[in-house]
């Protein structure tokens, strides 16, 4: 026998059940950021040129800066360091204690240096527990800042400031190598110079970001990535973000986000540059004051931003993961005759003639990759937000590579990120090691000669995995 249901309570399940099947399809999407100084202490030495030099003044400050965003079921993480290059090492150490505090897994963090050349070096043994507790504490109060959010990505361009700096050029001796042979190519070649031909490979002019809000529309955290090398023009000695924290405090004035009590993290990541800097090799161009350029150009990006950014829609949630892949490659070793080469260089008296002004230097470099690992495991991620998604290299990846990417990807729009996860030398193409030239040398490269396409591959299939 059927029970009867009173016709009120009837009215009432009826008008309560969508509400409650409303609330269990829209789940809600956080957001967090925060940024943790991680300038050196004076005298610690300043790394990206051929000779480091003691830290004697600081321009502006170093950050290590955190996204976190959640889904409700999975919690990913971007974290971003005003440093040359962080190696694997020091990135795990950072995952490790992020992983003893239980707010994130530290595998779903996706963790990269901007390039800056006037920074400390990260394995400085008075300077490396200071990255470390920055990037955990960064990471910690990016948690704590968890609140409902929007998310909106897109992209503008900014051709004027990305040029390939690899060039063909006529003058046999300005393509000689440390190898006692001549390339093909030359990296960074006279400015001007009669014999220039032409760039050796492409540039990649698009500016890809994310932004995130409150619900209400308060500015949260926007994280930009642009392939450009990095700007440099800075004073002798001096610790500075480069331009990258510069667009950072930009972007923040430009979507007005000083108007709020609660902080912004802007953040711009380095795109694929590997043979990409701001030199137009054509024009010898017009001379800068120190810290002109670099604030020409992130203004300049900036502003591309801010374009494009009136234009995005904003989601109130989307889909969140991540993959990661240990991919071990080969390390480069020298034969017996490059050997017994640099053992001649090695001999030669004091004041000699040198073939190449950098023939001792890569002496070095080669017999420490002698005397090194044959093999090396190097992390690759790819993360997905809604139909973007995201690559992750722990090299100085060439441009062509994050083109092929973009191209390739299962994802409406895609990205790369350089130097994540560890900083192992430059990754050229195939075809670019055929050319010679500083970024392919052994020593400045040091992987396979085809790292290049297995990354690819790899990657693309983390992303049909994320698909």
């Amino acid at each position: 026998m059927l029970r009867r249901v009173p016709f009120c309570l009837l009215l009432i399940a009826i008008a309560i059940a969508p509400l409650d099947a409303t609330a269990a399809e829209k789940p809600t999407l956080r957001a967090g950021a925060a940024m943790v100084d991680i300038t050196p202490p004076l005298g610690e030495l300043v790394v990206g040129n051929w000779v480091p030099i003691p830290a004697q003044h600081i321009h502006d400050p170093l950050h290590a800066k955190c996204l976190i965003l959640d889904d409700g079921k999975n919690r990913i993480g971007f974290v971003v360091c005003d440093n040359v290059g962080i190696s694997r090492e020091i990135w795990d150490e950072a995952r490790e204690q992020i992983d003893r505090a239980g707010a994130i897994d530290g595998d779903n963090l996706l963790m990269s240096a901007t390039h800056t050349h006037s920074a400390t070096r990260a394995t400085s043994e008075k300077y490396r527990p200071i990255l470390v507790a920055g990037i955990v504490k960064a990471v910690a109060e990016a948690v704590e800042n968890l609140e409902p959010a929007k998310i909106g990505w897109g992209s503008g361009e900014e051709p004027s400031e990305v040029f390939n700096r690899r060039w063909h050029i006529g003058d046999e001796r300005h393509r000689r190598n440390p190898f006692g042979g001549v390339d093909t190519v030359r990296m960074n070649p006279p400015s001007g110079h009669p014999t220039l031909i032409k760039p050796a490979g492409p540039v990649d002019p698009e500016i890809s970001f994310i932004s995130v809000q409150s619900i209400d529309g308060r500015p949260i955290s926007l994280m930009a990535n642009y392939s450009l090398h990095y700007v440099g023009g800075m004073g002798k000695g001096e610790v500075s973000a480069d331009y990258f924290g510069v667009f950072s405090e930009r972007i923040g004035e430009l979507l007005k986000a000083s108007d709020s009590d609660k902080p912004f993290v802007g953040i711009l990541t380095n795109g694929t540059s590997g043979d990409v800097n701001n030199i137009n090799f054509r024009d010898r161009g017009r001379p800068y004051k120190p810290y002109e350029k670099m604030t020409e150009v992130a203004h300049k990006v900036a502003d591309k931003v801010i374009d494009a950014h009136a234009k995005i829609e904003f989601q109130e949630w989307v889909p969140l993961s991540i993959a990661h892949r240990d991919l071990t490659l080969d390390v480069r070793k020298p034969d017996a005759e490059m050997q017994a080469y640099f053992a001649s260089i090695k001999a030669l008296p004091e004041g000699a003639e040198e073939y190449h002004r950098h023939q001792k230097s890569y002496a070095g470099r080669v017999q420490r990759l002698l005397e090194g690992p044959d093999q090396w495991d190097v992390l690759l991620q790819a993360v997905r937000i809604g139909d973007l998604t995201i690559a992750a290299i722990p090299f100085e990846v060439f441009t062509q590579i994050g083109l092929d990417i973009k191209e390739k990807a299962p994802f409406a729009d895609a990205f790369t990120i350089e130097l994540a996860n560890g900083s192992y030398g430059y990754l050229p193409t195939p075809a670019q090691h055929k050319l010679g030239g500083y970024e392919t040398w052994m020593g400045t490269n040091r992987v396979q000669l085809d790292a290049s396409d297995r990354i690819t591959e790899t990657l693309l299939e983390l992303m049909q995995d994320l698909k």
